[in-house]
């Protein structure tokens, strides 16, 4: 399929939506357990999503589009949510992701990006040179693999009380 940027703005406009509404007024048992070891439970999630709405694709998008000689990334701290998601509640960080989300669709959408700006590059810390296209595109599938974890995640809160049909719920398999 063809990236089609009217189509990302639309799945990156409902990410905030779908992970609260999936999230929003649970328990601590369904939002602050992982699936083990450093895994991130949705809690984490949503902390890294704020982060990367800070640091990430925005300024990333800044880069790539300004006239500045140097076009690499600061790199991202992908852990960065342990320390700034420290004492706020999953309805602050829901809240504050769904306000940063809105603000950079608005930024992006005044760029006004044309198929010539897709085809523009930065330059990745470890990737090396990336497309505009690229980074959008990214962004798009960065949201839909943390809902995918998010909802993996909990699913595997009831994989033993689920009984024997985990063999028939690919959520609940390591395969995923």
């Amino acid at each position: 399929m063809e990236f089609n940027l009217t189509e990302s703005i639309q799945i990156l406009g409902k990410t905030p939506y779908v992970i609260s509404d999936i999230l929003k007024d649970l328990p601590d048992t369904w939002i602050k357990t992982n699936e083990g070891g450093d895994t991130w439970s949705p809690y984490d999630i949503v902390g890294h999503l704020v982060h990367g709405e800070k640091t990430d694709w925005i300024s990333r998008t800044l880069i790539i589009l300004s006239e500045v000689t140097d076009k690499t990334f600061e790199p991202f701290d992908r852990f960065a949510q342990f320390k700034n998601s420290k004492g706020k509640t999953l309805d602050k960080l829901l809240n504050e992701f769904c306000q940063l989300r809105s603000e950079n669709l608005q930024k992006l959408k005044a760029f006004k990006i044309d198929e010539q700006a897709l085809m523009k590059t930065g330059v990745h810390p470890e990737f090396g040179p990336v497309t505009l296209k690229q980074l959008l595109s990214a962004w798009v599938v960065h949201d839909l693999g943390h809902i995918n974890q998010i909802t993996r995640v909990m699913a595997k809160n009831y994989k033993i009380e689920a009984g024997p049909w985990p063999k028939y719920l690919a959520v609940l398999q390591d395969k995923l």
